[in-house]
């Protein structure tokens, strides 16, 4: 499974950001979202099955950020909003073989490049 993450940016805070992760389409058990800031283990943010029947959120992204898929493309998106500095971090997507959502990273055994989003207040 090859992911390539794109989308970062900057953006002001209160603003919004789309980020992108296209997979080669192989079927998974789950697709991810995590990030990153200097000196910190990568977190988790949000996650979603394959199917698209469950997905579950980081409590820091709750009611802000969405995570979808588009099978036609084969692109899994993360759309944030109400961004706010402390959204600011390399993002990257991740796909899991097997075994549903999980948020550890060490679960996951695909990861794309990561993608800067800079959130300025």
């Amino acid at each position: 499974v090859q992911l390539q993450a794109y989308g970062g940016g900057s953006v002001q805070a209160g603003g919004s950001v789309r980020l992108s992760c296209a997979d080669s389409g192989r079927i998974v058990s789950a697709m991810s979202w995590f990030r990153q800031v200097p000196g910190k283990d990568r977190e988790f943010v949000a996650a979603m099955t394959w199917r698209g029947d469950r997905k579950f959120y980081a409590d820091s992204a709750k009611g802000r950020f969405t995570i979808s898929r588009d099978n036609r493309d084969n692109t899994v998106y993360l759309q944030m909003n109400s961004l706010r500095s402390e959204d600011t971090a390399t993002y990257y997507c991740a796909a899991r073989r097997s075994g549903g959502i999980a948020t550890t990273s060490s679960a996951y055994d695909f990861w794309g490049q990561g993608t800067q989003v800079t959130v300025s207040s």
